[in-house]
């Protein structure tokens, strides 16, 4: 059968595009294998370089490292603590009047200062003036009723001295005897209750009196400073209120009180009389001396926390009951300590190293330490080591780049060059660091 013209060119193209095919994955295959092979070399020259180098970061004990050092000081460290604290007023008292009526006059409001015995109400006192108008007049007739029953008695008295003289010459009989001290005896009763009458009324009177000045109500307290801030006010002038409603609040603010709460770790430390410094953030930059007032004897139960008080001068008044201040307490000191900087601190097998610089090998040893008062970035070291320590450097930065016994230099330190390399090892490993870790 005769070939369709086309036919062995189409043939032909198809076999083409599947040849073309099969070479491209074989070629994505290559290059990933070649990546691979380029990473495992990279890998193993890593490998290789940190297994060349020993501890601290050296190879063979030949390359230094680069650290920075600091001096072991001698001086005196105070253990801080701050704590969180809020403003109390020391003492808040709530005035309000003895007895019903209407407020006539209020001339106090929030924020104004009042003297102790100061006017800050008036209630409307007719009624308190009128009752001690009566009053006063019942006294008058009760001291009238005592001059006549004084002039009664005065009379009597003569009558019965009358009477004894008529009846010791025999002119009198026994009954006008009787009769006349028996009129003496009652004038003398009724000179007794006209005085107990005039007693009644002059307690009436002073009841009446006592009433009207209850409508003029003061501000009176005990103790503490002769001038107090209103805080709160609860009437208006016109209001009509009764006995004991509260009309205003007035609070102590010098001194003011801090309040915060102790932990058992931190109880103990603290002491009655102990100074502290006082900070708020209305007022940055500026600190009020204050000293612990109160301890409480008993930690609450869910908190297990212990209430302190602390008493703050705050003249000008511009510390406020509510504000969140902070109470900053020198809980512990140190004299004499050997101090590092909290950088040379470092962890070495679970324990608290430090790394001591050799000046003569320009090597460093690794000594144990215990720690102590802890003021900002210095620390206090504790125990005998720590006094062996005096007067030498310690590593603050690089610590982990060298172990015991491991060759470091101090860069800008003159005669801190550590150990050289070897001369014929020109591989980049072995030549000595001149900064910081790589």
């Amino acid at each position: 059968m005769p070939e369709q013209p086309g036919s062995g060119g189409s043939t032909r193209s198809v076999g083409a595009r599947h040849a073309r095919g099969g070479v491209r994955p074989l070629v994505a295959a290559a290059i990933v294998l070649v990546c691979l092979i380029a990473l495992g070399s990279i890998g193993g020259l890593v490998w290789l370089r940190a297994g060349a180098e020993g501890p601290g970061g050296s190879r063979g004990g030949s390359r230094a490292a680069a650290v920075e050092v600091a001096p072991v000081e001698v001086g005196r460290l105070e253990g801080r603590r701050t704590f969180s604290a809020t403003l109390e007023a020391r003492a808040l008292v709530t005035i309000a009047p003895k007895v019903s009526g209407t407020v006539v006059s209020l001339p106090v409001d929030l924020g104004d200062v009042v003297e102790r015995g100061g006017v800050i109400a008036k209630l409307d006192d007719a009624e308190f003036v009128q009752a001690a108008a009566q009053a006063e007049a019942e006294m008058e007739v009760a001291r009238a009723q005592l001059t006549e029953a004084e002039s009664a008695a005065e009379i009597a008295a003569r009558d019965l001295k009358r009477t004894e003289d008529l009846h010791a010459r025999g002119i009198a009989s026994d009954s006008q005897l009787d009769q006349a001290r028996a009129a003496e005896l009652a004038a003398r009763s009724a000179v007794a209750v006209a005085g107990a009458q005039v007693e009644r009324a002059r307690a009436a009177r002073q009841a009446a009196e006592i009433r009207l000045g209850y409508a003029t109500i003061r501000a009176d307290w005990a103790g503490g400073d002769g001038t107090r801030v209103v805080a709160r006010r609860f009437a208006e002038e016109g209001d009509t209120v009764g006995a004991n409603t509260p009309l205003l609040s007035v609070v102590e603010l010098d001194p003011i009180t801090a309040v915060f709460f102790a932990t058992q770790r931190d109880y103990g430390r603290l002491a009655v009389g102990q100074r502290v410094g006082v900070t708020a953030d209305a007022f940055s930059g500026e600190t009020w001396e204050g000293e612990i007032e109160r301890i409480a004897p008993v930690f609450d139960e869910a908190s297990r926390q212990a209430r302190i008080e602390v008493r703050v001068p705050n003249e000008g008044l511009r510390l406020k009951p509510g504000m969140f201040v902070r109470v900053d307490v020198v809980l512990e000191v140190a004299n004499e300590a050997t101090i590092v900087p909290r950088v040379a601190i470092t962890q070495r097998d679970g324990r608290d190293v430090v790394f001591v610089v050799d000046e003569s090998s320009m090597t460093v040893s690794q000594v144990p330490v215990r720690l102590g008062v802890v003021e900002g970035e210095r620390v206090e070291l504790l125990g005998e080591p720590s006094e062996a320590l005096r007067g030498q450097r310690v590593v603050t930065l690089g610590q982990q780049l060298v172990g015991d016994g491991a060759a470091i230099t101090i860069p800008g330190d003159a005669g801190g060059t550590g150990v050289a390399a070897d001369e014929d090892d020109e591989s980049p490993v072995a030549k000595p660091v001149s900064g910081g870790a790589s």
